[in-house]
């Protein structure tokens, strides 16, 4: 919560103060926020937990549901949890203690559900009334130590109650078994790890805090998710991951191919990544085979229409036939048992969620209880502090008791060896209390205990049991006062116990890390020659073969001819928004020329305000030279432009009220470019000075132009030379420029040329071939 306290927040008690609306607004949504951090959205590195569920274990802790007891209805754990701890939603809490109970949602489970608690294909767990609960045993790990004085105790929010504001974990339960919240302005995501690997971890971090990070990375190679899966990132990118604390992994499902009979096989798989589930696997797949009509568009989209293609051909059935015997066993039936299984494997990874991306976000409460995110090594770090503090405090709460036991064992000796002088003490005095602390010197402790002593304590056998627990405790007396004095042997402690547990409850990883390239869709494409038509109004279709006669394609009233382009069917047409973007259009997916096409607005995702400033098609390692009415320009591959994705990438940075010309495509024999200004000003520079940019940005000066000229053209020069065409006394006459003649005109990058020399007006340079 705030401070009013603080500078210029509100103080209630001044009653001269005013408030703002504003500031009342901003007061009110901090409160809000930070409560929300901290009491709802984010786990404690201490014991990895959130408040509800914190308090949902303490209560089923306090009504006696541990692991050998008889379960109870869900309905009453939330009861004490809302009455005593929790002054929430009843629904918010039982969804709580359901996922609590989901073994496919926990690495390990905290609570031991009976009845219905939900799958993992999304089905609802059944209500409260019908469902019961216990705890676990792993449950022991965070509640076990609870009352020997090693956390504090808060009152609930009436103050009838306490309650612990930490829990005493054993382990770093929230690497263990993850979490996932949203606050404000914040949100985690933590994965589950393995308990032998996170236990490993703290011991080698415990006896060396200067670990090199290879090695912490090698003890804890990636997340063990509950329902197991395969990470196919590199070792590297989770390195790095673990090190900023934020990123993403790659996670896919795990298969196996079972051989029939005749030849005949099917794919099973048996293990999906986190997030997926059988259920929505099979209506992805229903989406991909019989895929419905956007909204907006009157027919299925080429893409749409090859994937469905693409699927129908390669499987035949699938089904799902998970049960009691196989958590997840989903069956895929090839069309055909000579289709290629790699090919058949990567479809379905690339078209369905069985791949998929894993966020990652170490976001969480310190023992400073601030929320921050952390790298994998601060996170071990904060809570071997936490538990090392956990332990000492552990200790010294012994060890108070074992002094206050050895004080009274004492008082008792003292009385077994003057049993007839205490006895006449008592029977004689009228206060014997005092009487005996005098006569005796003991403290009012031992005084009160031996007055409550019976005769029968008294005995010879009583005298030798007492001898021998004061030898007992005296020894335990020292061993927890060299815990307390000797940082060490506490150290030494702490990893024995981490040891104990991570033999008791640690298992087998679950989840496969190996690295393997993405599953990417490929739809086979016949390379054949096609001739691309592009009108000026932005509308695209093909044409088989080449060598048409351009002027024989027809275009829709008052469009036009924008270029023809000779290519391959497997080759990508470029798309250049005015704003620099690049998007890429498969030529394979074009329509046929016998029709008008399709705008290429549709098949790529504009930014709103934009449109297509030039286009072209071309085979992938053809090189382009792309320049700007203000001068600047580079040469680039059609390759580097192509993007995957409809919303291309930045490419060219184009500066304010400058924009692109017309691309070029340099071909081999192109030795110079030729620059020509709308005021009629020529530069040739040698193709070597055009700087290569393989991603693109604003590129380097290639002339110098003063406002208000701009760049008009850019052309390819080769040693044959340049022709300049153009209108001489009302005909079309031509110039061919070479040797001397273009001498002239040739000088180094950034200048500012010279006046072109022909008798032309409005001339249009060309390369001579």
């Amino acid at each position: 919560m705030t401070d009013s306290s603080q500078p210029g927040l509100f103080d209630p008690s001044d009653a001269d103060a005013s408030l703002t609306l504003g500031l009342y607004a901003e007061q009110a949504y901090l409160d809000y926020a930070v409560s929300v951090v901290r009491g709802r959205a984010l786990p404690d590195v201490g014991d990895g937990q959130k408040p509800v569920q914190r308090r949902i274990l303490y209560a089923m802790q306090a009504m006696g549901l541990q692991s050998g007891a008889k379960p109870v209805k869900s309905a009453r754990v939330v009861g004490d949890v809302l009455g005593k701890y929790h002054p929430h939603g009843d629904q918010a809490a039982y969804d709580a203690l359901v996922r609590m109970a989901q073994q496919f949602s926990l690495r390990y489970p905290l609570i031991d559900g009976q009845g219905n608690f939900g799958s993992r294909d999304g089905d609802n767990a059944a209500a409260m009334r019908y469902t019961e609960a216990r705890l676990t045993p792993f449950a022991r790990l965070l509640l076990d130590e609870l009352d020997e004085g090693t956390v504090d105790f808060i009152p609930n929010y009436d103050g009838s109650h306490q309650e612990p504001s930490m829990l005493p974990a054993r382990l770093p339960v929230m690497l263990l078994n993850g979490a996932s919240g949203i606050a404000v302005g914040m949100a985690t995501e933590i994965p589950a790890h393995n308990l032998r690997e996170v236990a490993q971890a703290c011991v080698a971090l415990i006896k060396n805090p200067a670990l090199p990070d290879p090695d912490l990375y090698e003890m804890i190679p990636g997340p063990d998710f509950a329902g197991g899966g395969q990470i196919i990132t590199a070792a590297a990118e989770i390195a790095q991951i673990y090190q900023t604390g934020r990123g993403s992994l790659k996670a896919r499902a795990r298969w196996q191919f079972e051989e029939l009979a005749r030849g005949q096989w099917q794919l099973v798989v048996h293990e999906l990544p986190p997030g997926a589930s059988c259920q929505k696997v099979l209506e992805e797949i229903e989406d991909l085979t019989n895929p419905k009509v956007k909204a907006g568009k009157k027919a299925l989209t080429t893409e749409q229409q090859q994937t469905k293609a693409q699927m129908l051909a390669l499987l035949d059935a699938v089904r799902d036939e998970s049960g009691k015997d196989a958590a997840v066993r989903l069956v895929f039936e090839p069309k055909t048992s000579k289709i290629d299984r790699e090919e058949f494997v990567t479809t379905l990874l690339a078209l369905t969620s069985m791949e998929t991306s894993v966020p990652i976000n170490l976001v969480c409460i310190g023992t400073d209880h601030r929320p921050r995110q952390k790298g994998l090594r601060d996170v071990l770090l904060e809570w071997i502090g936490f538990r090392t503090s956990t332990v000492l405090r552990r200790t010294r709460y012994r060890f108070d008791k074992i002094t206050d036991r050895i004080h009274v064992l004492e008082g008792r000796m003292l009385v077994y060896l003057n049993v007839d002088e205490v006895i006449q003490t008592i029977r004689e005095s009228d206060e014997p209390r005092p009487a005996l602390m005098t006569r005796f010197k003991l403290s009012e402790r031992q005084a009160d205990d031996i007055l409550d002593m019976r005769l029968r304590q008294l005995a010879r056998l009583e005298g030798i049991k007492i001898e021998q627990e004061l030898a007992e405790k005296r020894e335990e007396q020292q061993k927890l006062q060299e815990l307390i004095e000797q940082p060490a042997a506490l150290k030494k402690l702490v990893v024995k116990e981490i040891e104990a547990d991570s033999k008791l409850y640690g298992d087998e990883r679950r989840t496969l890390i190996q690295v393997a390239e993405r599953a990417v869709k490929e739809v086979r494409v016949l390379d054949e020659p096609v001739t691309v038509i592009v009108s000026q109004k932005g509308w695209l279709r093909s044409r088989q073969g080449h060598g048409h006669d351009a002027s024989q394609f027809n275009f829709k009233a008052g469009d036009g001819p924008y270029g023809v382009f000779e290519c391959r069917s497997t080759d990508t047409l470029i798309a250049l928004g005015d704003n620099g973007r690049a998007y890429s259009v498969a030529v394979s997916g074009l329509p046929s020329a016998r029709g008008d096409g399709a705008p290429v607005t549709s098949m790529i995702d504009l930014e709103p305000g934009s449109h297509v400033e030039h286009m072209i098609a071309a085979a992938p390692d053809t090189k382009w030279l792309l320049s700007t009415k203000q001068g600047f320009g580079f040469s680039t591959k059609l390759s580097d432009m192509t993007s995957r994705q409809r919303a291309g990438k930045q490419f060219v940075t184009l500066e304010e009220n400058d924009r692109l010309l017309r691309p070029v495509p340099l071909f081999p024999q192109a030795t110079q470019v030729a620059f020509l200004t709308t005021r009629g000003k020529l530069l040739v520079i040698a193709l070597e000075e055009v700087k290569s940019l393989s991603s693109g940005g604003r590129g380097t000066i290639l002339m110098g132009i003063d406002a208000p000229d701009t760049l008009a053209q850019t052309v390819p020069v080769s040693k044959a030379g340049l022709r300049v065409t153009g209108i001489y006394r009302t005909k079309q006459v031509e110039d061919i420029l070479s040797g001397a003649l273009l001498e002239i005109y040739v000088s180094k990058r950034a200048r500012k040329g010279r006046l072109l020399d022909v008798r032309s007006k409005e001339p249009v340079l060309s390369p001579v071939l």
